[in-house]
């Protein structure tokens, strides 16, 4: 599944970054990699604040549906 959908206040498993290769690095920056976790902390219209490496950032929607979850 998709960052998008998954559950707030579940720790999921980053299994997957999907997209062009410069928006694979930006989110790479940001500490999304393959096999790192990540939690859900709050939605707002499919804009998401999330935790991950120990910090919080948010994205909006189009970016996370390129990242691919599972519990």
């Amino acid at each position: 599944m998709n960052l998008t959908v998954a559950p707030t206040g579940v720790e999921m498993k980053v299994l997957k970054i999907k997209g062009k290769d410069d928006q694979q690095r930006f989110l790479n920056n940001l500490g999304f990699v393959e096999g790192s976790s990540v939690t859900v902390i709050s939605e707002h219209d499919g804009d998401l604040i999330v935790k991950v490496k120990e910090s919080r950032v948010a994205i909006g929607k189009d970016l996370a549906k390129r990242i691919i979850v599972s519990a």
